[in-house]
C-alpha cells in the first residue's frame, strides 16, 4: 500500500463533510453565516458497545464514514467538536486511503492575505483555533476495512459540559424526524422560534433536540430557496407575458456569476405613471422579509392625493446583500425615468442605508418609526413589564418634543430614570436618531398628516392579501387582487370628492376655497387646522421691516406657543412646527396669523397640486386665478398689507418728536386729499407732474412713452395739458385691454378646469361600470 501513496492533500471541513467551513463551534463565530451540517446522504452512527468505547490504535471499522461517526460520537461524549483535517489518495486510482479526524481547535487560523487585502472585513470572526493536538488517524487495509493508526487523547483547552454539547458544530445534526416536523410546521406558517419551542417540548429539552435555533432558521431558509428556485420560472413567465401585452410594463432580472437568478424587479405602467404624480416621497417596504411572512418580497409604495397607499414597483430579493440593494435601487430609478424622490422611508437596516447613500445621495432617508417602536417592545420587554409607564414616556419623548434640545434632554432623563444608558440596542437607535425621530425630520416632505401616529402609507400595500403561507405559485393571483382593491378604493374616493359636498364649519372664504381644491380626505384634515385657529391667539413679537414675527398660542398657555414668521410683501409664512414642510398642508398657527392679517384665501404657493382633486391632471391650473373674486381678494389683501406695513413705519418715525409729528400730520392730511381725489377719479389714471403712477403701465409702453417724450419736435408742438390728455387716453385704452385680457384668461382657465372635471367624472363612471361588470360576472 505504501508504494501506492504519492499524493497528499488537505481537506478542511466541518461536521464530517468535505469542503465545509473551517471554523467550528460556538466560540463567538457568527452562527448565522455557518448553517447546520444537515448533509444530503446517510448519517452513520456507531452501534452496540462502540458507543462507550474510547478510541485506540488497532480498532477496525467497516468504512471511513463509520470511523468518522465513531470519533464524532466519542467527541460528543467528551465535549469537543471534530472536523476532517487531511487525507491521502492512491496514486493508482485516486481513492482516499487515509484520513485524519481532529479536534476543531486543531492548528491556527491561516489568514488568506490575497483574499482579504483588497477588502475590509466588517465582522471578523473570533479566533477559535488554539493548536490542539487531539486527533484520530485511520487508514484503509487491503481487505477494505479501516483501522485506527494513531490516536491523541489530550486537549490543550477546556472541554464543553454535556448541557452545551449541542451547540458544537459537528454535533448539530437535524435528524430526519426533526426535518419532517420542521417542514410541516413551516408549511403551516410558523416561524423558527415557535418551531424550536415545539421541538424542545417534543424532545424534552434543547440539549436533546440536537441543534440550535440558528440551524432551524438556516434549514428553513434553504427550504424556501429551494422552493423559490422551482417557482422562479413562473415569475419570469408572468413578467414576460405582461411585457408582451404592454411594452410599458418594466421588469429586470439580476444574475450572479453563474447566471442564476438572484433578484427580480417589475413595475407596471400604472405604477410608473403614479410615480410621476406622487413620487415625491417613497416607502421601501421590507416587512415581508421578516419572520411574519418569510417571503423575500419588497414593494415600493407612496401616497396618492387621497392619502391612500399607491404602488411604484415590486421586487423579489432572493439575495439580500448590499450589492443586490444597489442593483435594485438603480433599476427602480431607471424605471421611474431617473427622477429620485425627495424622501424615502425604509426599515432600520444598515445594509439598506448604505445602498441608499450610494444610489440616492440627495434623498432624505428615514427609518420607519413604527418599526422601531415595534422592535422596542421586543428588545425592552422586561422594562415594559416592570414599568407600565415607560412606553408612554418613550412615545412622548420621541413624538412630542418640539426641539432637538428638548429631545436630547428628555432622552437623557429617560435612560437615566430606567437605568438604560448602557443598553446596546437603545444606544444604537439613539445614534441614528436623526433618521427616525420626528423633530429632526420635519423640514422634509414625507406626505404625512400626523407626526405622532403611524401614516396610512406605512401600512403595507399588500396587507390582507399576502400572508405567512403564501408561495410564489399563489402570489400573482393575490397580487392582482390587491391591485384591483386599491384601484377600486381610489375610484370611490374620486367619486366622493366629485359628487358630494363637504359641510363647511366656518364662513371663511379660505375654507370654501379649500373645499373646492382639495380631495375630500385632505380637505377634512385642512378643516381641522382651520377650525383649530379659533382657540389660538396670535400676538406680534417683532417687526424687522420685512418680516413680522408672531407668537401663537392657546389662551392662557403662552409657554406652549409657536413662532410664526410672516413676510407681508411675499405672502409667505413659516412656523416653528414645520407642518407644511413635513405634510404639505398649512398648520393652524400660520392660519391664525393669516386670520389676524386679513389673508382671506390660501396663497397659491401653499396649495400643493399633489393634494388637489386635479393632482393627476396634465393641465397646470393656478386654481385661485380661475375665480375672479378670489383673484380680487388676493390683490386687495396684498395692497392692504403693503399700505399698512408702510403706514406703521411712518407712524413710528413721525411720533419720535414734536417736530416730526407736525411734519407727519401735514403729510397725512395731504395724502388724505390725494386719496380722496383718487377715489373720485377711480377708473382714471392719476397723474402727478406729467408722470404716470399706475402699476398697469408695462415696461414696453413706458419705454415707448419715454422715448417719445424725448422727441424735441413733439414737446415743442404739444402743450403740457395736451400731453397729459393724450397719455390719459392711451392709458385708459391700455387699462381696458388689460381688463379684457384678464376676463379672457379667467374664462379660458374656467373652460380648461371644466374640461378636466368632466374628464375625471367620465373616468370615474367608466371605472364604476367596469367594477359592476366584474361583480356581475
Amino acid at each position: 500500500m505504501d508504494n501506492e501513496v504519492e499524493v497528499l492533500e488537505f481537506d478542511i471541513g466541518l461536521g464530517g463533510g468535505e469542503g465545509e467551513y473551517d471554523d467550528d463551534d460556538g466560540g463567538g463565530i457568527d452562527e448565522e453565516e455557518l448553517g447546520v451540517a444537515t448533509g444530503g446522504g446517510e448519517i452513520y452512527l456507531p452501534e452496540g458497545d462502540l458507543l462507550d468505547l474510547e478510541p485506540c490504535e488497532g480498532m477496525e471499522f467497516e468504512s471511513e464514514e463509520a470511523a468518522k461517526a465513531f470519533y464524532n460520537s466519542y467527541a460528543r461524549r467528551v465535549g469537543f467538536s471534530t472536523r476532517v483535517s487531511s487525507s491521502r489518495r492512491s496514486r493508482r486510482d485516486g481513492a482516499i486511503i487515509q484520513r485524519q479526524f481532529v479536534c476543531a481547535k486543531e492548528g491556527f487560523r491561516n489568514l488568506n492575505e490575497k483574499r482579504t487585502k483588497d477588502r475590509e472585513i466588517k465582522r471578523p470572526r473570533t479566533i477559535t483555533r488554539v493548536g490542539c493536538k487531539a486527533s484520530l488517524s485511520v487508514k484503509m487495509q487491503d481487505s477494505g476495512k479501516w483501522i485506527v493508526s494513531g490516536f491523541v487523547r489530550e486537549h490543550n483547552h477546556e472541554l464543553v459540559p454535556p448541557d452545551q454539547v449541542h451547540c458544537l458544530r459537528s454535533h448539530r445534526q437535524i435528524s430526519g424526524a426533526a426535518k419532517t416536523l420542521i417542514d410541516t410546521l413551516q408549511a403551516a406558517g410558523m416561524g423558527p422560534r415557535r418551531i424550536m419551542s415545539a421541538l424542545i417540548k417534543e424532545y424534552g429539552g434543547i440539549s436533546k433536540v440536537g441543534f440550535t435555533e440558528v440551524d432551524c432558521r438556516n434549514y428553513m431558509r434553504n427550504n424556501r430557496l429551494r422552493s423559490l428556485e422551482g417557482d422562479i420560472q413562473l415569475v419570469l413567465d408572468y413578467l414576460r407575458q405582461m411585457h408582451a401585452e404592454n411594452p410599458n410594463f418594466f421588469y429586470a432580472v439580476q444574475g450572479d456569476e453563474d447566471q442564476s437568478i438572484t433578484n427580480v424587479f417589475w413595475a407596471d405602467p400604472k405604477a410608473r405613471m403614479n410615480y410621476t404624480f406622487f413620487g415625491d416621497t417613497v416607502t421601501f417596504d421590507t416587512t415581508y422579509r421578516s419572520n411574519r411572512y418569510r417571503l423575500p418580497f419588497a414593494p415600493f409604495t407612496g401616497v396618492n392625493h387621497h392619502g391612500q397607499p399607491v404602488l411604484f414597483g415590486c421586487a423579489f430579493l432572493i439575495n439580500e446583500s448590499e450589492a443586490s440593494f444597489v442593483w435594485l435601487f438603480k433599476t427602480w430609478l431607471m424605471a421611474m425615468s431617473g427622477r429620485p424622490p425627495v424622501s424615502i422611508t425604509t426599515d432600520h437596516d444598515s445594509v439598506i442605508r448604505s445602498a441608499i447613500i450610494q444610489v440616492f445621495p440627495e434623498t432624505r432617508h428615514r427609518f420607519c418609526k413604527w418599526h422601531i417602536f415595534k422592535k422596542c417592545q421586543e428588545k425592552l420587554s422586561h422594562i415594559f413589564l416592570q414599568y407600565p409607564n415607560f412606553e408612554a414616556e418613550f412615545h412622548k419623548c420621541v413624538n412630542l418634543t418640539e426641539s432637538t434640545e428638548e429631545f436630547e434632554s428628555c432622552w437623557s432623563t429617560l435612560v437615566d430614570k430606567y437605568d438604560l444608558r448602557d443598553h446596546e440596542w437603545l444606544q444604537a437607535i439613539y445614534s441614528s436618531c436623526r433618521q427616525w425621530v420626528p423633530v429632526y425630520l420635519r423640514d422634509t416632505f414625507f406626505a404625512e398628516m400626523s407626526i405622532t401616529q403611524r401614516s396610512d402609507s406605512m401600512n403595507s400595500y399588500f396587507d390582507g392579501y399576502i400572508n405567512a403561507s403564501t408561495n410564489l405559485s399563489q402570489f400573482f393571483k393575490l397580487y392582482e387582487k390587491a391591485l384591483e382593491s386599491r384601484n377600486e378604493k381610489e375610484v370611490r374616493a374620486d367619486y366622493d370628492t366629485m359628487n358630494t359636498l363637504p359641510v363647511l364649519r366656518t364662513p371663511s372664504p379660505m375654507e370654501k376655497q379649500a373645499s373646492e381644491l382639495y380631495t375630500r380626505k385632505i380637505f377634512m384634515r385642512f378643516q381641522e387646522e382651520l377650525v383649530g385657529t379659533l382657540t389660538l391667539m396670535a400676538s406680534k413679537a417683532d417687526d424687522d421691516g420685512e418680516v413680522i414675527t408672531y407668537h401663537v398660542a392657546k389662551y392662557g398657555e403662552d409657554h406652549k406657543g409657536y413662532c410664526v414668521k410672516f413676510n407681508v410683501l411675499e405672502m409667505k409664512a413659516t412656523c416653528s412646527c414645520q407642518m407644511f414642510e413635513f405634510s404639505g398642508l398649512l398648520c393652524r398657527h400660520v392660519l391664525a396669523v393669516f386670520r389676524v392679517t386679513n389673508v382671506l384665501t390660501l396663497p397659491s404657493h401653499y396649495i400643493l397640486k399633489r393634494w388637489t382633486r386635479n393632482a393627476k391632471s396634465n393641465v397646470i391650473l393656478e386654481e385661485h386665478a380661475c375665480d375672479v373674486y378670489t383673484y380680487y381678494l388676493e390683490s386687495h389683501i396684498v395692497r392692504y398689507n403693503t399700505l399698512r406695513h408702510e403706514a406703521f413705519k411712518f407712524v413710528d418715525e413721525g411720533a419720535r418728536s414734536a417736530e416730526t409729528y407736525d411734519v407727519a400730520m401735514d403729510a397725512l392730511q395731504e395724502a388724505a386729499k390725494r386719496v380722496s381725489q383718487g377715489m373720485q377719479n377711480e377708473g382714471k389714471i392719476p397723474i402727478n407732474n406729467g408722470k404716470v403712477r399706475s402699476h398697469v403701465l408695462n415696461d414696453e409702453s413706458h419705454a415707448n412713452y419715454t422715448s417719445g417724450c424725448q422727441e424735441e419736435s413733439l414737446s415743442q408742438h404739444m402743450s403740457k395739458d395736451d400731453l397729459d390728455k393724450n397719455i390719459r387716453k392711451l392709458m385708459n385704452e391700455l387699462e381696458c385691454a388689460n381688463r379684457k385680457c384678464e376676463i379672457y384668461r379667467s374664462n379660458l382657465l374656467s373652460v380648461l378646469k371644466a374640461v378636466e372635471d368632466h374628464k375625471l367624472e367620465l373616468s370615474v363612471k367608466v371605472e364604476n361600470i367596469k367594477i359592476s361588470m366584474k361583480d356581475g360576472i
